[in-house]
């Protein structure tokens, strides 16, 4: 089973965390309306199943919060992969969402980059979420999750959408990315690791 299981508390949030790279049931709840949308996105266009119970001090802002569940997702993105054999390893997708298009391409190398380039708005959405706030958890995903995370934003108008695509884009490719196609290291290093 590729899974993982994990509990992180700091005096800003508490994360608890599961998730199943190959699939099962999904239950999100942070306290950020449409931050919880787009983990869903995650888990249903990623093909995972994905638990996540995360509160943090939002009267301050989302900057914790969102950044934590981050940094929780790409730790047990890490632990699930395991030593990486058999994976595709890399893949991309193109989403469009309506004017929005979207692309992610990944490399679970095990060694930790991320370029993020969208230009969106720094204002709110919802219920507190704080858009500037998706690179900040684009970056702590790649960063603990051990991959290279390119995200482009190559068109929108609409922020709701523009968010959206590079959500369900960064799932797609996570989805080709880890799916197994044999038991070969995919590097001629013969391991995958920072």
């Amino acid at each position: 089973m590729r899974t993982a299981t994990l509990h992180r508390k700091t005096q800003e949030t508490d994360v608890k965390l599961s998730l199943n790279l190959d699939g099962g049931e999904s239950r999100i709840q942070t306290g950020l309306g449409y931050f919880d949308h787009m983990l869903w996105q995650l888990a249903k266009h990623g093909g995972f199943g994905l638990d996540i119970e995360a509160t943090g001090d939002l009267p301050v802002d989302s900057h914790h919060l969102i950044e934590d569940v981050g940094l929780c997702l790409g730790d047990a993105l890490r632990t699930a992969l395991g030593e990486r054999r058999g994976l595709v390893r890399y893949a991309h997708a193109y989403v469009p969402l309506d004017e929005a298009l979207a692309r992610v391409v990944v490399d679970l190398s095990g060694r930790p980059w991320c370029e993020f380039h969208a230009e969106l708005p720094p204002i709110i959405l919802g219920d507190g979420f704080q858009v500037e706030m998706v690179r900040e958890f684009f970056v702590a995903l790649a960063t603990r999750g051990g991959l290279a995370l390119h995200a482009d934003l190559l068109r929108g108008v609409n922020t709701h959408h523009k968010v959206e695509a590079l959500f369900k884009a960064l799932a797609r490719a996570l989805r080709a990315a880890t799916r197994i196609e044999g038991n070969d290291m995919p590097s001629t290093k013969g391991t995958l690791s920072a």
